[in-house]
């Protein structure tokens, strides 16, 4: 398929630089069967029925983003230095990180990068423009020095209009986040207060967590022409043996599996056989779902909406149908939601 098919046009006035206060109170466009619908986020529970299960992902955002110097040995012994900035991506193991830096070019194998009192050595870059960096320091010890030097990395299109600040370190989180990792919010869990959660489990709506450690590459936007020619970068995530046999279980009884963002139903889509079950899964994933792909776990999606020609805003459509999709985001567009990070949600049920 042509990336060019899933373009359509956002007034820059749509992007949302805060959340809604209180978060429940974002609207919610529900597409069901190809109709749309107006609601809030608060009318949730409307649509799900006793026996259902919420899955999210209990990813924890950490402060990814790091500013420092590099230095480098010129050829008659003089250090050469230059500014730098890494958003760290995925972990490699207790001292490397892979980071997306700026300015990549500019960087070889062997520069050492100082970000404050945290130093590293680049030792790979690869042609996707991803930099690998061994840290002076490894497991905890790592973790403790990125959360002190580190910031919150707010995604570009919201970075490029503010300056991120405190607030930014609680509204950037889930009132799920459990587990550090991540370097961006799965997003549609961003709308989740403690009373929705009560009134899903009053009505009948069991909830379940699983751990995807979202990626920078998340923000990448897709250069390919085909989307065939689309690399995606891989994420680790887990599902544990307790969550795989309750969600068999749900769907054995006749409930649905309704996963809260993309990231958790990549996940799930990811650790589901091609007949419906749904094993533990433990590692990375880089599964890439675009129109055509037949999904094996997931019955109804809550996501925000997404960037145009992204591979997320490609996954929507795969998942409630291309042309639905098309006349949702056109709906929202017209009708003033919200979109991105901060925006509004949409609820989607799967097309048959």
């Amino acid at each position: 398929m042509k990336t060019a098919d899933f373009d359509f046009y956002l007034p820059e006035d749509r992007i949302a630089l805060r959340p809604a206060d209180p978060r429940d109170s974002a609207r919610l466009l529900v597409v069901r069967h190809g109709t749309l619908g107006d609601h809030s986020i608060r009318d949730l529970v409307e649509f799900l029925k006793p026996g259902d299960a919420l899955v999210f992902n209990d990813t924890r955002v950490i402060p990814a983003r790091l500013s420092g110097v590099r230095h480098r040995t010129g050829p008659e012994g003089e250090i050469l230095s230059v500014d730098v900035e890494a958003t760290l991506h995925h972990r490699d193991g207790p001292d490397v990180w892979s980071a997306f830096m700026k300015p990549g070019k500019r960087l070889k194998v062997g520069d050492r990068v100082h970000f404050h009192s945290l130093s590293a050595t680049v030792t790979a870059k690869s042609e996707d423009g991803l930099v690998t960096l061994g840290f002076d320091l490894s497991d905890h010890a790592l973790d403790d020095a990125i959360r002190a030097v580190g910031v919150m990395p707010l995604p570009p299109y919201i970075a490029a209009k503010r300056p991120e600040d405190d607030r930014d370190l609680s509204d950037y989180q889930t009132v799920f986040a459990t587990h550090d990792g991540s370097v961006a919010a799965p997003t549609a869990g961003l709308h989740f207060t403690p009373t929705l959660l009560e009134n899903l489990a009053a009505k009948g709506v069991s909830t379940h967590a699983v751990t995807l450690h979202v990626g920078a590459g998340t923000f990448l936007p897709v250069k390919a022409e085909d989307t065939a020619d689309h690399r995606m970068h891989s994420e680790w995530g887990v599902v544990s043996p307790e969550v795989a046999a309750a969600l068999n279980a749900v769907h054995a009884a006749g409930g649905r599996i309704v996963c809260v963002g993309t990231t958790s139903l990549r996940l799930l889509e990811s650790a589901t056989t091609e007949d419906g079950v749904i094993k533990p899964f433990h590692g990375d994933t880089a599964i890439f779902i675009t129109p055509g792909y037949r999904f094996r776990a997931v019955d109804v999606l809550m996501t925000n909406f997404h960037l145009p020609k992204s591979t997320l805003f490609m996954l929507v459509s795969a998942f409630a149908g291309q042309q639905v999709m098309r006349e949702a985001y056109a709906h929202a567009v017209a009708d003033g939601y919200r979109f991105y990070s901060y925006g509004d949600g949409s609820l989607l049920f799967r097309a048959d």
